[in-house]
């Protein structure tokens, strides 16, 4: 937990205006964090938080690199990323999660710790498919080789009644004998 002290802001008594804290992050955040989803990782967050007084509205920018094993290979790469979010902490009666964006949080709250929201961010940035750089263009071909493609045409009843006979089973021929009578 000593790794996560340093994201901890006193709120109480802050004025209502702008305030700016820059953090910067190495593999003792992912470490911390009770998460299986990133070891390593190297990251500066530039957080503004404009206090008022019914709500703390944080802008974060956080940009650096994680690692991350590749699912086709195993090997590990760098991913890198960079990201601008927005949370938006409103002052209530209770704690509530309302949306992705906005929490309640209670009026006497004397600190908030933003390093969940941080981690949260950087792993909503993270491809669900982790592929090794040298795979992506490989992967971006086999989905356009893998492309279905539709094409009507005027005579499509034509060619389905002049397809079905060709590939007829026997079987299927002596039921429609039969439907015909």
């Amino acid at each position: 937990m000593k790794e996560l002290i340093q994201y901890d802001i006193d709120i109480y008594g802050l004025k209502d205006k702008q305030y700016v804290y820059d953090f910067e992050s190495g593999n003792a955040f992912f470490e911390e964090l009770e998460q299986d989803l990133v070891a390593k990782g190297h990251f500066k967050t530039h957080l503004v938080i404009d206090k008022s007084s019914t709500m703390l509205m944080l802008k974060f920018h956080i940009a650096g690199q994680v690692e991350l094993t590749c699912d086709r290979s195993l090997e590990l790469f760098d991913e890198p990323f960079d990201l601008t979010e927005r949370l938006i902490l409103k002052f209530g009666d209770h704690n509530e999660a309302l949306s992705d964006e906005i929490e309640l949080i209670r009026q006497d709250t004397p600190r908030i710790n933003v390093a969940r929201h941080i981690f949260d961010f950087i792993a909503l940035a993270l491809p669900m498919k982790k592929l090794h750089p040298r795979f992506r263009n490989d992967d971006l071909e086999d989905d356009e080789e893998n492309l279905l493609v539709y094409q009507s045409s005027d005579n499509e009843q034509e060619d389905v009644a002049d397809q079905a006979p060709q590939n007829a089973d026997p079987r299927w021929e002596a039921l429609r004998k039969l439907k015909g009578n």
